[in-house]
């Protein structure tokens, strides 16, 4: 398997209708697409591992990234490895965020599982380009179900971070603060608590965006049935 053979089959798959779809129902913009489905760009990425070593897989998915087409950026998400990923690619990868859906393939596939998660997720925090800003949190959510030992004030620290920018009102941003405050309310009977007191704070902000994140956050937190984690489960799980 070769770049250029990879590069055809996504020629191969493209789909204008796809794009439009993708635009439509799920504000999905971006230059470069080629219009594929991700089930389709997943049987890429199986194959991909089934051809090269780990090292080698790292190599060619640089390699498809800088082809600059957009399914082949996603594609990279699916085949590198996260331990491998230093903090000048993840600055260099989160300037091509131009929508939700590839910022968010990159938080969960890579940024969430490398070395580096707790110090960008509080670095991108503060960041001014919404899908930088987003990064932090779809960072943050992910890393709330990869890192299994991680103790309860690894996550109790971003709870500050997630009241200060509560108030930003882009729909992008909002909806990953909202994201990270459940997602740690998630992780275990502990968190779940000291999460819905922390929606309950900011509840109390004179903001729109703030007042909807705290309360889908506490509407969801209260769900008598809602399914908690049990991380670290070498406490949880005595």
């Amino acid at each position: 398997m070769t770049v250029k053979e990879v590069i055809d089959t996504l020629n191969y798959l493209a789909n204008p209708e796809v794009i439009i779809q993708k635009q439509k129902k799920f504000g999905i913009k971006t230059d470069t697409s080629l219009g594929i489905r991700h089930s389709d760009l997943s049987e890429i990425a199986k194959q991909i591992k089934r051809e090269f070593k780990k090292e080698e897989r790292d190599n060619f998915s640089l390699e498809l990234f800088d082809t600059g087409i957009y399914e082949a950026k996603i594609l990279l998400t699916k085949v590198y490895n996260p331990k491998s990923v230093t903090e000048k690619q993840m600055e260099k990868w989160i300037k091509h965020f131009d929508n939700w859906e590839i910022c968010d393939s990159f938080c969960m596939g890579l940024f969430s599982k490398s070395n580096f998660a707790v110090e960008k997720i509080i670095e991108w925090s503060s960041r001014e380009k919404k899908f930088e800003k987003r990064a932090s949190f779809a960072t943050l959510a992910s890393y709330c179900m990869t890192d299994k030992q991680a103790e309860n004030k690894v996550y109790e620290q971003f709870l500050p971070i997630i009241i200060r920018e509560s108030t930003d009102e882009r729909l992008y941003v909002k909806k990953a603060v909202n994201w990270a405050l459940r997602s740690i309310g998630k992780r275990n009977k502990d968190l779940r608590e000291i999460a819905i007191e922390t929606a309950e704070k900011i509840l109390e902000q004179d903001s729109r965006a703030a007042k909807w994140i705290a309360r889908d956050a506490i509407r969801e937190l209260n769900l008598p049935n809602l399914s908690v984690l049990d991380y670290p489960r070498d406490i949880y799980r005595r």
